[in-house]
């Protein structure tokens, strides 16, 4: 049975649709790095769930780049000075069906990397080359009035640990456990969303 297309989406169904992407879509070049994006995906999920995150915390990592199926973008977009969008295009999809945390991780992860650019001395050189590409993209390091307004989330804490795990997922050389590892603590926390 194939998944569900965006306009059809319910909370029985999210999960499958997510999982149908992966299936399709997971084995696509992520941006020029060295891993597919299915593979930082699940790179950075792990990263989660070996620091004990929570499940929304997992979801979230798992899901932070889930924009870049739901928006229709050429792979090459950055190399053409497109910037996808693809954190808002996701946390769209999510909103619905995941908690706060999770699509406020999904959608100001970007964001998270312009903010440690700007208040972390060292991060900026642990970005890889096509994450640098993307930031100047994506504006830049933030200027003091953003880095004032970001702070102010509550959900702060968790969107940087999110783009930390991120930039590590990234490792040609390591495998993460498949989407299936994950799919029930997805389902959870769609499911305790759904019942408020």
């Amino acid at each position: 049975m194939a998944a569900p297309d965006l306009n059809s989406l319910n909370a029985g169904n999210i999960v499958a649709f997510i999982a149908d992407i992966f299936a399709r879509r997971g084995a696509e070049e992520y941006l020029g790095e060295k891993v597919t994006i299915a593979e930082h995906m699940l790179q950075c999920a792990e990263c989660a769930e070996r620091a004990g995150a929570s499940d929304e915390v997992v979801s979230a990592a798992l899901l932070h780049d889930i924009g870049h199926f739901t928006n229709e973008f050429p792979d090459d977009a950055a190399e053409q000075g497109i910037d996808s969008v693809h954190e808002e295009a996701g946390a769209r999809v999510l909103r619905q069906f995941f908690p706060p945390l999770v699509h406020d991780c999904v959608r100001h992860h970007v964001a998270a990397k312009r903010y440690l650019c700007a208040t972390d001395p060292e991060y900026f050189g642990k970005l890889s080359p096509a994450s640098v590409l993307s930031l100047n993209l994506q504006g830049g390091p933030m200027d003091e009035d953003e880095v004032a307004e970001f702070a102010g989330n509550p959900h702060l804490d968790a969107i940087l640990q999110v783009r930390v795990w991120d930039d590590i997922g990234k490792d040609p050389d390591r495998e993460a456990p498949g989407f299936a590892h994950y799919q029930p603590v997805l389902e959870q926390v769609v499911a305790r969303f759904a019942r408020g």
